[in-house]
C-alpha cells in the first residue's frame, strides 16, 4: 500500500504542471462581470475556469455566460452528438436573442452554435499529455471492536480526441475482520468509443479483468463490443445504451469441486446514466447484462454506482456501490459479490 501512495504522489507531482498554459481567455457574464483566466472544460453544465489570482479551479454556471473568447483549441460537443474542434469566440448577439458560440477551426472554416446546444468543451492540444483527464478516489475504515479493516482505491483516466476517446478504470477493495479470511476484489476496465456519422450513435469496445475472492474468481476476462446511442445528452443529464456481443473466460480458484476454466459467449446489453446539478452533486450509474448464448438461461450482471458531492476545488466526497451477479455459478461457489464504500475523490486534467 505504501508503494502505491509513493507512486501516486510522484505521478501527480509530475503531471500537474503539464496542463498549465497562459490564462488569457475572456469570459463575460450576463450581469456584465468580465473575467480573464483559463477555460479548462465544460461538463455537466459547469464551466471550469482557473485564474492567476484565485487558487484552484472556479466553477461558472454555463447558462449565465454571455460571451467568451479563447485562442486555445477545444473539442466542442453538442446535444445532437456533433463534434467540432477549434478556437472560441462569441459574435455580437442582438438583445433578447440566444447567445451564440463561434467555433473557428481555421480562417476558412467556422461554425456558429446556440450556447444552449453546447454540452461539452474539452481543452485539447497537439501535445499528448494535455489530452488526458482523470480522477482518483480512496477511503478506509477501521474498527477496533472486531478488528475490522476495509479500504478502497480507485482511479480513472481518459484520453480525448475529436471523434473518439479511450479510457481505463481501476478499482480495488480489501476487507478483513478478526476470525475471518480477508476478502479482495480488483477490477480493471479498458474501453474505447468512437462516434458514428449518425447523430448520437457510436460504437464501443470493452475489455475487463476481474478478480473476486468472494465468488472464487481468480481471473475473469471479458472482451466485447457493440453499437450504442445517446438517448439524452444535455447540461443536466447524459443517458446512453449499448447492445452487442461479448466473450468471457473465467478461471475459478481451486476447491473441493474442480471447476477449472469456463468460457461463455453472451449478448451484451449496457446502460450508462449520469445526472448533474450545478457544481454540487453528480450521480453516475453503469449496468451491464450478459445473457449467455452458449449456455442458454445463464445470466451475468454487473453494476456500479457513485454519488459525488463537491467539497472544494477538485476535491469531492463520494459514496459508491459495486455488484456482480451470476444466476448459475459453479456448484459450491457464490453467485454474488457486492458492497459499498465512501471516501474522497480528486480530479485532474482539464476540469
Amino acid at each position: 500500500m505504501n508503494k502505491r501512495v509513493v507512486l501516486l504522489s510522484f505521478f501527480l507531482a509530475f503531471t500537474i504542471p503539464l496542463f498549465a498554459r497562459e490564462k488569457t481567455d475572456v469570459i463575460v457574464m450576463r450581469n456584465g462581470d468580465r473575467m480573464t483566466g483559463q477555460i479548462k472544460a465544460l461538463d455537466s453544465g459547469v464551466l471550469s475556469v482557473s485564474f492567476d489570482y484565485i487558487d484552484g479551479t472556479t466553477s461558472v454556471e454555463w447558462s449565465k455566460v454571455a460571451h467568451l473568447e479563447s485562442n486555445q483549441l477545444f473539442i466542442v460537443k453538442t446535444q445532437d452528438g456533433t463534434i467540432y474542434t477549434g478556437t472560441l469566440k462569441t459574435p455580437e448577439t442582438p438583445a433578447g436573442q440566444p447567445v451564440k458560440i463561434q467555433v473557428v477551426e481555421n480562417p476558412e472554416k467556422e461554425v456558429v452554435l446556440d450556447r444552449s446546444k453546447v454540452v461539452g468543451l474539452t481543452e485539447t492540444s497537439e501535445k499528448l499529455w494535455q489530452r488526458f483527464n482523470g480522477q482518483i478516489s480512496w477511503g478506509s475504515i477501521y474498527s477496533k471492536g472486531n478488528e475490522a479493516v476495509q479500504y478502497n482505491l480507485g482511479s480513472q483516466a481518459e484520453y480525448l480526441r475529436e471523434r473518439w476517446n479511450a479510457g481505463a478504470n481501476f478499482s480495488s477493495n480489501f476487507s478483513f475482520s478478526s476470525g475471518k479470511s480477508a476478502s479482495t476484489r480488483n477490477d480493471l476496465q479498458l474501453n474505447f468509443t468512437r462516434l458514428l456519422r449518425w447523430d448520437n450513435y457510436f460504437y464501443s469496445g470493452l475489455n475487463d479483468f476481474l478478480q473476486s475472492s468472494q465468488q472464487g474468481i481468480r481471473r475473469q476476462t471479458t472482451l466485447g463490443g457493440g453499437i450504442g446511442r445517446y438517448l439524452k445528452n444535455t447540461n443536466h443529464a447524459n443517458i446512453a445504451v449499448l447492445g452487442g456481443l461479448a466473450w468471457q473466460n473465467t478461471d475459478y480458484q481451486p476447491s473441493a469441486i474442480q471447476v477449472g476454466t469456463q468460457n461463455l459467449a453472451a449478448a451484451l446489453i449496457a446502460a450508462n446514466v449520469n445526472l448533474f446539478k450545478f457544481s454540487k452533486t453528480n450521480l453516475s450509474v453503469t449496468a451491464t447484462l450478459f445473457p449467455a448464448i452458449s449456455e442458454p438461461g445463464r445470466v451475468r450482471f454487473n453494476a456500479n454506482a457513485a454519488y459525488y458531492v463537491k467539497l472544494f476545488r477538485n476535491l469531492k466526497w463520494n459514496i459508491s456501490f459495486y455488484g456482480n451477479w451470476d444466476n448459475r455459478p459453479p456448484s459450491g461457489f457464490s453467485g454474488s459479490d457486492y458492497g459499498s464504500s465512501s471516501g474522497l475523490n480528486w480530479t485532474f486534467g482539464n476540469k
